[in-house]
Order: C-alpha cells, then structure tokens, then sequence
C-alpha cells in the first residue's frame, strides 16, 4: 500500500518553534489532563544539560527519528553513528500528532539496552543554547523524554552527544510489546501530522540514506505491508 506525504513538514518548521507557535498548537491538541513542562521548565531542563557541556564547545545533538529527516535547526557538521546502551525502539503512546486518544499510536524513543544507529548534528558553540532549543521545545514539553547525554561511535571516534530517552515512568510510556501488536497501532493511527506507517517509512528512508539499517524496524514494516487493506 503506497502513502501520500502529509504536510507536516509545513507544520514543523523552524519559524515555529521559534515563535513558539507549534509548542502552543500542540498544547491545544493534546488530551485534557496532560500534564505540560512550562516554557520556563523547558528551558530549565536545557540549561541543566548545558552546564554538564564545555563552554565555549560546539555541542553535537543525536537524532534517531523524525530529527534525522526534519531536524528544523542549524548546524555545521552531520554524520552518521551509533550509541550503544541504548535502542530505537516504538515504546511512547501517542494520543495526537500521528494518533489519537480512540486510536493511539506509538513513538519512537531510546529505551535501554542494545545500540542504535542515528544521525549527529554539530552545532555551533556560539549557537548552541538558541538552537538546541528549538529541539527541547519539540520534544521536552511532556515528561515522556528524558534528555541526556551519551556517547556516539563516528568514523572518527567517540562524539559525546545529547539525546531524547523514554521515561519508564511516565504514564506514555508502553512497556513492552510485541511486534505484532506495533505493527497493528502503526498500521492504523494517524493524526494532524500524518500517519504512524508514514513515519516508519521516513525513518527507515533517512537511515537508508547514511547507508545504516535497523532490522526491527524494516520487520515492522514488512508486517504492516502483509496487513489487510
């Protein structure tokens, strides 16, 4: 079953987060009772991984979903790594965006254990705090992630790197579930962003395009191929 492209990449962009338009947007969208990080504690939670980094170093940010083919930031450097210790892995409920609370659907985080293949973003040391904002207004507004730093195997050497990693804590959070049971949320959630079978194929396409693969992933999406129309 072929997709047709949603229009996401005209809904996150950088003008908005920036002008914080998105974060507001998103707000709006997702279920009553969810509980929000304040643009202040956004920012709170982005100095805090700030003041375990250099001063006066460019900052590298590694991305292993949609910031690998939408990262909506400025950067000098990207290339290709794997940290290990961590997995991709489709464990975060998702109630808006690509699902919806009758029909949720899941996204992508790093979960303990095993290696992920991704992509690294050097940003600019003189730039590294209005840039990587635009990251942490993107994926910190809930406390489903935790950002953290970790380090990221290139071609040429370790790269220590900040990242997005699921909170087992948080109530999104899935557990584990077997791939069938993904592949039938992916197969069928969509929301204002797209579709979750949309998404898997960007991903797995932006992986492609570095030359690096992640089996579970093509296996998820073979199953969601082989499901009924």
């Amino acid at each position: 079953m072929s997709e047709q492209p949603s229009d996401w990449r005209s809904l996150i962009t950088r003008e908005r987060l920036r002008d914080g338009s998105l974060l507001a947007a998103v707000r709006q969208r997702l279920p009553a009772g969810t509980v929000f990080r304040s643009d202040e504690e956004v920012q709170a939670d982005l100095d805090a991984a700030l003041a375990k980094h250099p001063s006066g170093e460019d900052a590298w940010l590694f991305g292993y979903g949609s910031l690998m083919w939408n990262p909506a930031l400025h950067f000098v450097e990207r290339q290709a790594g794997i940290v290990r210790g961590w997995h991709r892995r489709y464990c975060l409920w998702l109630h808006a965006g690509r699902g919806s609370p009758e029909n949720p659907g899941l996204m992508l985080a790093l979960d303990r254990g095993g290696s992920c293949a991704g992509v690294l973003f050097r940003i600019a040391a003189a730039e590294a705090r209005n840039e990587l904002l635009l990251a942490w207004r993107r994926e910190m507004f809930t406390d489903a992630y935790n950002s953290r730093w970790v380090t990221v195997q290139t071609k040429n050497g370790p790269v220590r790197a900040v990242t997005f990693v699921a909170n087992r804590l948080h109530d999104r959070y899935a557990g584990p579930l077997d791939e069938q049971a993904i592949a039938a949320r992916l197969g069928s959630a969509s929301g204002a962003l797209g579709t979750c079978r949309e998404y898997l194929a960007e991903t797995l396409a932006a992986l492609n395009a570095i030359g690096l693969r992640d089996r579970a992933l093509e296996r998820l999406q073979q199953l969601i191929g082989n499901q009924p129309s």
